[in-house]
């Protein structure tokens, strides 16, 4: 017979120990180690485990199935829908995090309703009562959809309603860290709870083929709260991020077993809740001013879609002993690599200098693609030269000062001849890649002392 064992695990990063202490050691948090009672199996080959049924053989298939692929749910959100990798897979689980406030709950709602024309669609919310979601519903104008709506947390109600073969083929848990399973003596929210909530789900969602959409909160950092384990075991891994002082929402997939996982979904906040934006490079471009030195276009791009964002930097003189660096949008120890490389081979002098950085719109950009584009800003600020308005800047910058070339280089320069840009400052091409003819002007930098070159010109 199993034993009760007590064990004492942290509720922020879900390391175990023996016995209870102040302080984490593995993730540093305070006060985050709880008391949580478990079973030990008897161990295998033991008299416990042999008086139980043996196991059995395990029967293997082909990679090919015999059946055809089932369509996926598309829910006529084409920005949803990109992320997604093109809908909803029938069985996959998906994980989705962000800020408080930030418009998680009005987005899955919006997607219950536009999904709840095809399959039958659940809403079970673990943190609002069901009028809270019928109000949010009558301002986002969706509350004639088919939507079922539920308020539960016990997650044994929950499985036994989707298990039904009458119930829904969607459905929303919002959020994971209300859900519980009375088998287990802790608290909801707890790495314990959250773990074996989630991994319940999923058996139902692969079992039942049922889509389910859990949401999760997130710590102070950033990442979603509970055991790292837990963006392992769900299929796709989406974060809605955006700043509060910003309108526009960024939906965007880490992990997705089913396409591609550095896609982005843009969308605007408003009052009638989460409109999808097609062009966002037009969106983020609509208050740039011209003629200011320290303001560049970068052309980027996100997953498969190009986008044209303004990068603006501030050099002023400091009157601290160590200058103040603020970056907002941007890697804070990628900016400090480009400003030693902008000192050691190009020769300009910042270290005396407060340095602000802004990636304008809201927008959090991780491609090294920017590297190019953050220098030129820098370098436009502190000798006061602006930055041709129609000029696109990219590429990535080595630590020998040398400019790398970056992929899909004829997107960028595409997307920036349709927005009306006629030049454009790139690194040199590799060999392999010719050139597509274009009316725009690029001017290939081989390394970053040509920055010398063109604001000398200027």
């Amino acid at each position: 017979m199993a034993k009760a064992r007590i064990s004492y695990v942290c509720q922020s990063c879900g390391t175990v120990y023996t016995r209870w202490a102040g302080r984490c050691d593995n993730c540093g948090e305070w006060n985050t180690i709880s008391e949580e009672a478990a079973e030990v199996a008897a161990p295998l080959g033991s008299k416990a485990s042999k008086s139980k049924s043996q196991g059995r053989k395990i029967e293997f298939v082909s990679l090919k199935g015999a059946e055809e692929k089932k369509p996926r749910l598309r829910t006529g959100i084409a920005e949803f829908d990109r992320v997604t990798g093109g809908g909803l897979v029938n069985g996959s689980a998906t994980l989705i995090g962000g800020d408080p406030g930030i418009g998680k709950s009005t987005l899955l709602l919006q997607v219950m309703a536009a999904l709840a024309k095809q399959v039958p669609c659940a809403y079970i919310s673990g943190e609002e009562a069901i009028d809270q979601v019928r109000l949010r519903a009558d301002r986002l104008g969706v509350s004639d959809a088919p939507v079922q709506l539920a308020s539960a947390t016990n997650l044994r109600d929950i499985t036994a309603t989707l298990e039904d073969p009458n119930g829904p083929k969607v459905a929303v848990i919002d959020s994971i860290q209300t859900m519980f399973i009375d088998a287990l003596e802790t608290a909801p929210g707890t790495v314990g709870q959250v773990r074996a909530c989630a991994q319940e789900l999923i058996r139902v969602a692969k079992k039942h083929d049922v889509s389910i959409l859990i949401v999760g909160h997130v710590t102070k950092e950033g990442a979603i709260a509970g055991p790292r384990v837990l963006e392992h075991m769900v299929d796709t891994v989406l974060y809605f991020e955006g700043e509060r002082g910003h309108q526009f929402r960024i939906l965007r997939g880490v992990k997705n077993r089913f396409g591609a996982t550095d896609e982005i979904g843009v969308f605007d906040m408003t009052e009638q809740g989460l409109m999808e934006v097609p062009n966002p490079s037009e969106l983020f471009l609509a208050d740039r001013q011209d003629g200011i030195a320290g303001a560049v276009v970068f052309a980027g791009m996100e997953g498969s879609r190009p986008m044209l964002v303004e990068i603006q930097a501030l050099v002023a003189p400091s009157p601290l002993a160590t200058p103040r660096r603020a970056v907002v949008g941007w890697d804070n120890n990628r900016m400090a690599m480009v400003l030693a490389v902008l000192e050691a081979r190009a020769g300009f002098s910042l270290s005396g200098n407060d340095i602000y950085l802004n990636v304008a719109g809201g927008l959090r950009i991780q491609e090294p693609a920017a590297d190019l584009a953050v220098a030129t800003a820098l370098v436009s600020s502190l000798t006061q030269i602006p930055v041709p308005s129609d000029m696109v800047v990219f590429g990535e910058i080595g630590l020998s000062g040398e400019v790398r070339s970056v992929a899909q280089m004829d997107t960028r320069l595409k997307e920036a001849e349709k927005l009306g840009f006629a030049s454009a400052l790139s690194p040199k091409r590799r060999k392999q890649n010719k050139a597509k003819k274009g009316k725009i002007n690029v001017t290939e930098l081989p390394d970053l002392h040509g920055l010398n070159t063109l604001f000398a010109e200027d």
